[in-house]
C-alpha cells in the first residue's frame, strides 16, 4: 500500500458522493445532518487535494466535469465499503444497550409499534429506539436503519427476512359519510362515492379496480403519500378508504363498507442485515418484534 499517494480526507469523498447521490448540495446536507457551506467547503477541499474540479457550478447548479464522472464509480466503491466496515462493526457490538433504528410505514408506526416499543422498554430499558417512519423502502444496506418491517420480501441476499404474518385489508368509512351516499349494498352503489388515495391517485386507482370497485379516475376526490393523513381524511367522513383489519380495529369511529367484500390481502416481513443480527441488542429487538408482530 502507497500511503503517501492517498492524499484526501474520507470525509470530504463523502460529501462528494452525498452530492453526487443526492443531486444537490442542498440534498446532500439534509441526507447527511450537515449544513451547506460545510458539505461545499469539504467537496472543495477535496478538489484541491487531488488536484481535478469535480462540478461545474453554473449560477446555484453543479454539474459533474468528465474528470468528476470518471471517478464516481471508485468513490461509490469506497462508500459501499465504509458501510460494510460499519455494518460489521455493529454486528460485533455485544452490548444491550444503544441504539436500534426501526423503519416501518407511517401507518404502522403510528397504530402498531407504540406499544410494542412500550413493551420492549420493559424487556430491555438500556436500549434506545428510533423509529423511522416513511413509506419508502429503505436501503438497510447504506444503514438507512438496522431493521425494517415491509409489506414486499427483500431480494438481497446481505439481508434476512422473516416473515410475520398476512393481513387483510377492507374497505372503510364513517357511518355519516356512507348514510349520505345512500348506505351502498352493492359494488355498483359505489360508483358515485368519494375514495381515499393513498399515493398519486393514477396509481391508485388500480388496486380499487383490482378489487372490483368500479371507479375512475374522478372518484378518488382526497389523496395524499401519507397513509396516516389519508386515513384521517375517512375518519373525517371525506370518502372511503382502505385499511388493514388490525388498524381499522383500533379506530371506533369507522365501519367496514360492503362486508361481503373479498379482503385485500398482504404480508408483513421483518428484515435486517446478516452482519447486524449478529449484534445482542439488535437480535433482541428483532426477536421482540417477531414475537409480538407476528
Amino acid at each position: 500500500m502507497n500511503w503517501n499517494a492517498i492524499s484526501f480526507d474520507w470525509n470530504h469523498v463523502r460529501a462528494f458522493l452525498a452530492t453526487v447521490e443526492e443531486g444537490s448540495l442542498s440534498a446532500a446536507a439534509r441526507a447527511t445532518g450537515q449544513t451547506q457551506p460545510t458539505l461545499g467547503r469539504q467537496v472543495a477541499a477535496l478538489e484541491e487535494a487531488i488536484g481535478v474540479t469535480l462540478f461545474e457550478r453554473v449560477g446555484r447548479s453543479l454539474t459533474l466535469t468528465t474528470s468528476g464522472a470518471q471517478l464516481v464509480d471508485h468513490v461509490r466503491a469506497m462508500g459501499e465499503a465504509a458501510s460494510r466496515i460499519s455494518l460489521a462493526a455493529s454486528g460485533q457490538s455485544q452490548s444491550i444497550e444503544g441504539l436500534v433504528r426501526i423503519s416501518a410505514s407511517d401507518v404502522l408506526s403510528v397504530y402498531q409499534l407504540p406499544p410494542v416499543i412500550a413493551q420492549l422498554r420493559d424487556r430491555a430499558p438500556g436500549i434506545e429506539v428510533e423509529v423511522v417512519s416513511s413509506n419508502a423502502i429503505s436501503d438497510l444496506l447504506r444503514r438507512d436503519a438496522d431493521i425494517a418491517l415491509r409489506h414486499i420480501r427483500p431480494e438481497q441476499p446481505e439481508l434476512i427476512a422473516r416473515k410475520l404474518a398476512d393481513s387483510d385489508a377492507y374497505l372503510y368509512a364513517t357511518p355519516d359519510y356512507l348514510s349520505r351516499v345512500g348506505n351502498p349494498k352493492v359494488v355498483d352503489d359505489l360508483k358515485a362515492a368519494n375514495f381515499i388515495g393513498y399515493g398519486a391517485p393514477d396509481e391508485m386507482l388500480p388496486h380499487f379496480v383490482a378489487m372490483g370497485l368500479p371507479l375512475t379516475r374522478d372518484n378518488i376526490r382526497y389523496h395524499s403519500d401519507s397513509g396516516v393523513v389519508g386515513w384521517h381524511m375517512v375518519r373525517q367522513g371525506l370518502g372511503i378508504g382502505v385499511m388493514s383489519e388490525q388498524v381499522a380495529a383500533l379506530t371506533p369511529d369507522i365501519v367496514r363498507v360492503l362486508p361481503d367484500l373479498p379482503p385485500v390481502s398482504f404480508p408483513t416481513w421483518l428484515v435486517s442485515h446478516r452482519e447486524l443480527i449478529t449484534s445482542s441488542r439488535i437480535r433482541l429487538v428483532f426477536d421482540h418484534l417477531a414475537e409480538m408482530l407476528g
